[in-house]
């Protein structure tokens, strides 16, 4: 059975979303938190051919409905981008982490794949993640793809697109259950694709039905210390039909419109936040229920000045600063993945620390 896609698409606005609440002066989640009320686990695997594993980028909750297997509603997964002796690109990992703190390995690939903060999961049963390989000790960066992993941690896909998929550095997804839209930003291009997708009725694949490039013209680059440097963190704002786009080598946040119907490349969209106080080569990026946004510093683009490295900085969508919060105070680059799950009352907030190769946990109550 095959959905056509306008039929598919006229179903988007009905299930998935809850629209962001909006912010008062009182509402923000990193004002919230602090290290001290942090649950924090490692993301770093203990035992099997991948122990060690580091450098944690990828950060995403088992979302409700998913349909068991080895992953439970409420879980998270870290994707791993260095291995244990910690080269970049070389990660093969995915690990689960249970509510209850209790860290396993859900995905075990080749060597050498270089798993990225595109990590997603859709309810159907499967599992998404970039992956940027590197040879050469890192110094060479090989073909790139997107993996995807069906419920039991087994790969049943490679999707792969010399353009349109070239260097998929982080990823959100639009999720019907029937059928998806998958956002990614490309490190390697600067560019932005949306994949229209069905899932396969017996757990097997994804259907692509269309890759569309939507945006381009961000700022990419080889980077000495992160590697390569380019757009990264993506949010869908469903109350404003607009895809969030955290562009590093910019150092600013923009915003596409229509992501979901458009046909068009609209270059980079729109300027919502420039801050050169307070934006430091922002990667992860996420939607909060209280309607703002988080990124997460990479410090690889504008960095501050001492004391101010490894921020996670909180905004309204039309560009006003409102808080911020370290989670490292050490050496620059330890922020990067970020997720966000559950309404209401209680949210719970995840934030990846490369330096330590931990996740940072918090339960805020709004």
């Amino acid at each position: 059975m095959k959905l056509d896609k306008v039929t598919a698409l006229l179903a988007l606005p009905t299930l998935l979303f809850i629209r962001p609440l909006t912010a008062g002066p009182n509402d923000s989640i990193l004002s919230q938190i602090t290290l001290k009320n942090a649950t924090m686990v490692s993301t770093s695997p203990t035992t099997g051919p991948a122990a060690g594993d580091q450098n944690p980028y990828g950060v995403a909750f088992v979302p409700k409905g998913f349909p068991g297997g080895t992953l439970q509603p409420g879980d998270i997964l870290v994707s791993n981008f260095n291995d244990a002796a910690n080269t970049q690109g070389t990660g093969t990992t995915i690990v689960r982490i249970t509510p209850q703190g209790q860290q396993s390995v859900f995905f075990q690939g080749p060597a050498g794949l270089g798993l990225t903060t595109a990590l997603g999961i859709l309810r159907s049963g499967f599992v998404l993640v970039g992956n940027l390989p590197t040879s050469n000790d890192g110094g060479t960066i090989d073909p790139t793809s997107l993996l995807v992993i069906d419920r039991h941690g087994k790969l049943v896909q490679t999707l792969s697109d010399s353009t349109l998929l070239d260097g998929p550095w982080d990823l959100t997804v639009v999720d019907e259950f029937f059928f998806a839209q998958i956002f990614v930003s490309n490190v390697l291009n600067g560019t932005v694709t949306r994949l229209d997708v069905i899932p396969d009725l017996f757990g097997d694949k994804l259907d692509v039905i269309s890759k569309t490039q939507i945006a381009h013209g961000y700022n990419f680059r080889p980077d000495i210390n992160a590697l390569v440097v380019g757009p990264t963190g993506l949010a869908y704002d469903i109350e404003r039909d607009l895809l969030y786009v955290a562009s590093t080598g910019d150092n600013e946040i923009f915003a596409i419109p229509h992501p979901i119907f458009t046909n068009q490349d609209v270059k980079q969209g729109t300027l919502i936040y420039q801050d050169a106080t307070h934006l430091h080569g922002p990667l992860g990026l996420v939607l909060a229920p209280n309607g703002n946004l988080i990124t997460a510093n990479g410090d690889a683009q504008n960095p501050g000045p001492a004391g101010t490295q490894n921020l996670l900085v909180e905004f309204t969508r039309d560009g006003k600063f409102v808080a911020q919060f370290q989670i490292d105070n050490s050496t620059a680059g330890a922020a990067f993945g970020l997720a966000i799950n559950g309404f209401g009352n209680h949210v719970t907030f995840a934030a990846v620390d490369d330096n330590t190769a931990m996740l940072d946990i918090w339960t805020v109550h709004q």
